[in-house]
């Protein structure tokens, strides 16, 4: 007899009440997956970027096909037709709203530029395909074209994949911004002198933002109009492949940030009235209109909208050999209300009738086929409103993401720094909001990404510097605002890394402190790059101070990775709220940070196991700008006596030098 299997609503009570509905969507995903699969994979009925669009057959002629169910008439025009509409280059239907045409090696090359014109009853405008794998804009008149791609030699991979990542260490890029130039990088410029740096650092995934195509720059890759188009700005998919595959060859995993929640509402670039209705891949009416975004949100209980997006999935993963996704804007994606302006306080949130089920079942169709795809690959879900189940695996209930962001964390320093002063900062809340998680989900932390710094906001080194980082960043220079910053930026990242709940991200720059925030050309700075760039060359000089916290950033990536840190989870032992001490341990290392702003405190006792500690990382070294009270290699005993500082579970007392501001981390050795 087969044992019943376990469901997320055995494991948290709070879930029973909600239990017909987590098993009518479980038994809707399992109906769906069934039906869309081809010899039981999903994987092999998602194929539709290898018939819609353009391509070539086994004859070598061009052949290009549209679904557009509502179009009279549709004619590829480009310049090798002078954009002119002629019956040579009329496509012909196929039924289903399908369309097709084929066309002699000759009449298009490598490099040619293509629309469709497209006519329906009452009207007609051109488009771009929307299975277009390469777009480029007019740098005159702005306009995008479609673009003919078959370079003569194809790209030969040399590396292979890194495999799994169970506790990635990941480091959020955007390519075009990556350049210390007033201007848009490229790839073949962050593979040269970026993707090192991510390497000596010791992060092991890359997670890229910005790649698929969007009309509008200053978006940060958010407004997306062509999903199968690697955006043309930065480089060629050539020279993309070789980011990806030099990435692979040094150990890192490759992360897109992709855009599955909306869509631009561009017509001319987009899918917008693509065939001269609203509703080809969208929701109509309300439903189909993202209020604050001002997109299109897509229709996903429509099957073509599906295949075009699981298609898509599987489309860049077989391409450019990407290791996994970050899906963005998944709490818009589950919601009605897309989450604007909602406290999700109770269960009941995500078990009501506000949720779009079309989308919950999208998302775990699209982590089927992923991971059917790559064993290794992994999936990251952005939601701020706690969906429980949403990163537990199907079979439980779930939704199959390998990882949530854990947002509130960023949230809560951005507060603490904001409104609270430091000596009333609280070590329980910290502790609390830190490690607060689901234990059947897994979760990426960290302290700041890129949107803490997007306009109207600062980096986290700005926001506790701001303009003394202008003056008084130089080595000589005696600021105490700049000493409480330097301190609290090593502190806040090692505390966020050193609990988080299975993995850590950063943002490209602020490892080093990237100083004021992300501004990206527009009307209103006058299309500046100013603050769409990262200033690399400012923790180069050792006379300037951000050297140091890029300094300690490696050392506290390396000790995680050394020690396999996060391969336990925390446990805390002191929370000392007058003193403003936080002690807890992880795997064979204690991490013992005193956030008080003015204190030491001289043999700090507190209980621990049995032990010889030696010190292998804290913030107070001279090599990343700290004053030296803590010398990294001493070794502390621990004393039979028995604390009442800590947990009763342990007779042994380990006694501590705790500097003001400084956090130390010890390692265990039995």
């Amino acid at each position: 007899m087969c044992a019943k299997k376990k469901m997320i609503y055995d494991s948290d009570e709070w879930l029973l009440p909600y239990k017909d509905v987590i098993d009518r969507r479980h038994r809707m995903i399992l109906d769906l997956k069934d039906r869309l699969s081809v010899d039981g994979s999903l994987s092999k009925g998602m194929n539709n970027h290898m018939y819609y669009g353009m391509h070539r057959d086994a004859q070598g002629r061009w052949v290009f096909r549209e679904w557009a169910p509502n179009a009279n008439k549709i004619y590829l025009i480009g310049d090798f037709n002078n954009w002119k509409r002629s019956e040579a280059y009329a496509l012909r239907p196929l039924g289903g709203g399908d369309w097709e045409i084929v066309l002699p090696a000759m009449f298009l090359e490598h490099g040619a530029l293509y629309k469709l014109y497209i006519e329906w009853p009452g009207g007609g405008a051109e488009r771009l395909p929307a299975y277009v794998t390469r777009t480029v804009q007019d740098p005159v008149t702005k306009q995008f074209c479609a673009q003919i791609w078959n370079p003569d030699k194809p790209y030969s991979w040399r590396h292979k994949k890194p495999g799994k990542r169970l506790h990635p260490l990941i480091y959020e890029c955007h390519i075009g911004m990556a350049s210390e130039e007033e201007k848009v990088g490229t790839f073949e410029e962050f593979r040269l002198n970026v993707l090192p740096k991510v390497a000596d650092l010791g992060y092991d995934t890359l997670q890229i933002m910005a790649l698929q195509e969007h009309p509008y720059y200053g978006s940060f890759g958010y407004q997306v109009a062509n999903f199968y188009a690697l955006s043309s700005r930065f480089g060629t998919p050539e020279e993309f492949k070789a980011l990806v595959d030099e990435a692979h060859g040094l150990g890192i995993a490759v992360v897109m940030d992709i855009v599955h929640s909306h869509s631009v509402d561009n017509e001319a670039e987009g899918l917008g009235l693509f065939d001269g209705k609203e509703d080809l891949y969208f929701y109509t009416g309300w439903q189909g209109r993202h209020p604050a975004w001002g997109s299109r949100c897509f229709d996903y209980g429509k099957d073509e909208t599906k295949y075009f997006l699981l298609s898509n999935c599987k489309y860049w993963m077989e391409e450019y050999h990407i290791d996994g996704f970050r899906f963005d804007g998944v709490t818009s994606m589950l919601y009605w209300d897309h989450g604007l302006e909602k406290v999700f306080a109770g269960y009941d949130n995500y078990f009501n009738q506000g949720v779009d089920e079309n989308a919950v079942a999208y998302l775990a169709l699209a982590n089927v086929l992923i991971h059917e795809m790559n064993k290794d690959a992994f999936t990251i879900a952005e939601d701020v409103s706690g969906m429980a189940g949403l990163a537990a695996p199907i079979a439980q209930g779930g939704v199959g993401f390998d990882f949530r962001m854990s947002m509130g964390v960023a949230d809560n320093w951005i507060k603490w720094i904001k409104e609270i002063p430091d000596d009333h900062w609280s070590m329980g809340e910290m502790w609390w909001q830190l490690t607060n998680k689901r234990k059947d989900e897994k979760t990426i932390s960290y302290a700041e990404c890129h949107d803490q710094a997007m306009v109207g906001d600062k980096t986290i080194a700005f926001r506790l510097m701001d303009k003394d980082m202008y003056f008084s960043m130089n080595k000589e220079s005696q600021s105490p605002v700049i000493d409480r910053g330097m301190a609290l930026h090593k502190m806040i990242r090692l505390v966020t890394m050193a609990t988080c709940g299975d993995g850590y991200l950063t943002f490209m720059g602020n490892e080093f402190g990237h100083p004021e925030w992300i501004d990206f050309p527009r009307e209103g700075n006058g299309w500046s790059y100013k603050h769409a760039r990262r200033q690399w060359s400012l923790a180069e000089p050792d006379y300037l101070r951000y050297r140091y916290l890029r300094n300690f950033d490696k050392a506290m990536i390396g000790l995680v990775r050394q020690e396999a840190v996060l391969d336990d989870i925390p446990e805390l032992f002191v929370q000392d709220e007058e003193k403003k001490i936080l002690i807890f341990k992880r795997k064979n290392c204690i991490f013992a940070l005193n956030f008080n702003p003015t204190t030491s405190f001289t043999d700090y006792g507190f209980a621990v196991p049995a032990g010889k500690y030696e010190v292998v990382l804290n913030t107070d070294e001279n090599e990343f700008d700290g004053f030296s009270r803590i010398n990294t290699g001493e070794v502390h005993f621990s004393v039979h006596k028995k604390s009442a500082n800590g947990s009763g579970k342990y007779d042994e007392t380990l006694y501590l030098y705790l500097p003001s501001r400084c956090a130390v981390v010890l390692k265990m050795h039995e």
